[in-house]
């Protein structure tokens, strides 16, 4: 099969670069090279127009000869291609007409003769004044479950609806028989904000600078994903005051603080449903006169109502109700409230099922509030092109979300280091890079688990804990060989996390080597006394050298191909400097070339031009 070249040019960023996203005032210049052979007497552009389904040709001139390629090229005033003259999704093909018939290119250069073989390339044009906060590049992320992170004093008892349980050493999260049963979800171990702020210096020396908590408004759970009242900080976690103590020892320190906002769903149990009674409120439940019942959707009043999955203690919420949009993102909204008190961002539950309006006007709440204000989203898959609910979302084409929570790279990662393939994350880390903004690219967040997934040890250990019952998975921990095993190849996948682009981010006590299956066997009490050491001071050296080398956070993200599956390569360059980051999971030395000396950052020495990397091994090199 022959081949073609493909290259971008941005009259704004003014050379060749790997993105596929570009502002609505600037013009893109694609350029294919057309091997000789193929013998193309014309080639034309196709482009799909995905807003409303229309189609385009352009020609393309030539405007060189190579000494074995036909050189053609065609400009786009990006502007001009959108239907709102502001943002668009496009894809597209060359058409180049040869002498044997018409071909088609595709994604990665080939060229076929039928178009449906073809997979078309994406291009996004996304508002010019689009852009995301800089005080976030460079940082490092820690993503703490409140109730099971550390007990700082100072707490109320648990009222008589809750448990409360003190072996944070032995103690097993109460778990549904069956995953997905109904499940009380009130006991707690006592973890609150007092314990977060006694414990930031432990967290700044992994190299983080940014907090994200899970839920801590209040609610009848120990997760919070169930709000029952987004104006008070919950009781069993220290309330308003351990609130304001956080924030300022996290100023104190230079740190930022992310919360969770939960806002498609409440609990049953809140201020504004109130199906128990707990309130001192009408709630939706309660009368179809409260205040706050066309926030929801009743099939038949009372019982059956609109829910998130189908959980009925989750009451969803129309997020396109004006009083909903004003209470979350009016003047005095939840949004503006806590950015006042001092957050400096937002993760958003379940971004997909809230409307296009309703970020719209969250994120214009945030910036209006503090222009440098995070918003990052849950989404689970390539949110460039996301469909939900059959229809194609405006995450990043101006005005709703500046990152997401990078679950592709996850995937990805995790399957290259146990399966030894890197096909697989060569594709993924194509795809997102060239389909995202670069921005925000830059403001990914990157991790290996979170408290919807199962321990990152856990699943490198590769002990099929996915599919162990509960009650099984409740007393489960890995043998000393198996452990070790896992801990090695954790300390790879870290070490290639890091090397992306984007904000990494540690699920708490990943980095001391705690083991769990899924919910709620992934958020056990913290290990406190008993951590790994040796694997603590793998990630803090990892932190210190992403924290002190910019290449980390500024560089461009290249894959390179090293001709072999289980090696992987990527390089991050940025001002005539370039960082090399290698990944060996074959069983042999890799012998690497450089053009000039590098420098090893991992074991810090100088090295020769010609280096090697040990089986199961990574490093990273600057050049």
């Amino acid at each position: 099969m022959c081949f073609v070249k493909y290259e971008k040019y941005s009259s704004l960023r003014g050379n060749v670069t790997p993105y596929g996203a570009f502002s609505s005032d600037d013009t893109l210049y694609l350029r294919v090279r057309v091997p000789r052979a193929v013998t193309a007497s014309a080639v034309s552009l196709r482009i799909y127009r995905d807003d409303d389904m229309s189609e385009s040709v352009i020609n393309v001139p030539l405007i060189e000869f190579s000494d074995s390629d036909d050189v053609f090229e065609v400009s786009l005033p990006l502007g001009e291609l959108c239907l709102n003259g502001e943002d668009g999704l496009f894809y597209y093909t060359f058409i180049i007409e040869t002498s044997h018939g018409r071909l088609y290119t595709s994604r990665d250069g080939g060229l076929y003769s039928d178009e449906q073989q073809v997979e078309k390339v994406q291009l996004m044009v996304y508002k010019s004044d689009y852009s995301v906060p800089q005080k976030f590049r460079g940082s490092m992320m820690y993503q703490i479950f409140v109730d099971r992170f550390y007990d700082g004093g100072r707490s109320i008892p648990p009222d008589g609806k809750k448990v409360y349980n003190p072996d944070w050493q032995n103690g097993v999260p109460q778990y549904a028989e069956i995953p997905g049963q109904a499940l009380a979800n009130n006991e707690f171990f006592g973890g609150n904000l007092w314990g977060v702020a006694e414990k930031l210096d432990y967290i700044s020396s992994l190299g983080v600078d940014t907090l994200y908590l899970c839920p801590i408004f209040e609610s009848a759970s120990n997760h919070k994903y169930d709000t029952g009242d987004y104006m008070k900080i919950d009781r069993m976690f220290g309330g308003e005051e351990a609130f304001d103590n956080l924030i300022a020892e996290c100023k104190k320190r230079g740190m930022k603080l992310i919360l969770d906002g939960v806002f498609n769903h409440t609990g049953d149990d809140s201020r504004y449903f109130n199906r128990y009674g707990s309130y001192n409120s009408v709630g939706a439940y309660q009368s179809e006169e409260s205040p706050y019942f066309d926030l929801y959707t009743f099939e038949e009043f009372p019982e059956k109502y609109r829910c998130w999955w189908g959980i009925d203690i989750l009451p969803a919420v129309d997020s396109n109700n004006p009083s909903w949009r004003e209470f979350i993102c009016g003047k005095d909204g939840v949004i503006r409230h806590y950015l006042r008190r001092g957050i400096d961002g937002w993760r958003l539950d379940v971004a997909d099922e809230l409307s296009d309006a309703f970020l719209y006007e969250l994120r214009h709440a945030a910036r209006e509030e503090n222009p440098d204000a995070m918003i990052i989203g849950e989404v689970w898959e390539d949110a460039s092109n996301k469909l939900a609910y059959g229809k194609r979302r405006h995450y990043f084409r101006g005005g709703q979300l500046d990152s997401v929570m990078n679950y592709p790279l996850k995937e990805a990662i995790i399957d290259y280091i146990l399966g030894g393939d890197c096909t697989r994350l060569k594709k993924t880390a194509r795809e997102l890079w060239s389909h995202y903004p670069e921005a925000v690219s830059h403001a990914l967040m990157n991790f290996l688990s979170t408290h919807d997934t199962e321990r990152i040890l856990s699943v490198l250990a590769d002990v099929g804990v996915s599919s162990m019952p509960n009650r099984e998975l409740a007393s489960f921990r890995l043998d000393k060989d198996t452990r070790q095993k896992a801990v090695e190849r954790l300390k790879l996948a870290w070490t290639l996390l890091a090397a992306f682009p984007g904000i990494p981010c540690i699920f708490y006590g990943d980095e001391a080597g705690m083991e769990g299956g899924r919910d709620p066997f992934n958020r056990m009490p913290y290990i406190w006394g008993n951590e790994d050491a040796e694997l603590v001071g793998f990630y803090r050296r990892i932190g210190m050298i992403r924290k002190s080398e910019p290449l980390f956070w500024m560089g461009d993200l290249e894959i390179i191909e090293t001709g072999y599956k289980s090696r992987f390569m990527l390089a991050r360059e940025y001002d005539g400097r370039r960082l090399i980051a290698a990944v060996n999971l074959s069983s042999d030395e890799w012998s690497l070339e450089f053009e000039k000396s590098p420098v090893r950052l991992i074991e810090k020495r100088e090295c020769g031009g010609v280096v090697s990397l040990a089986p199961f091994a990574a490093e990273y090199f600057v050049l």
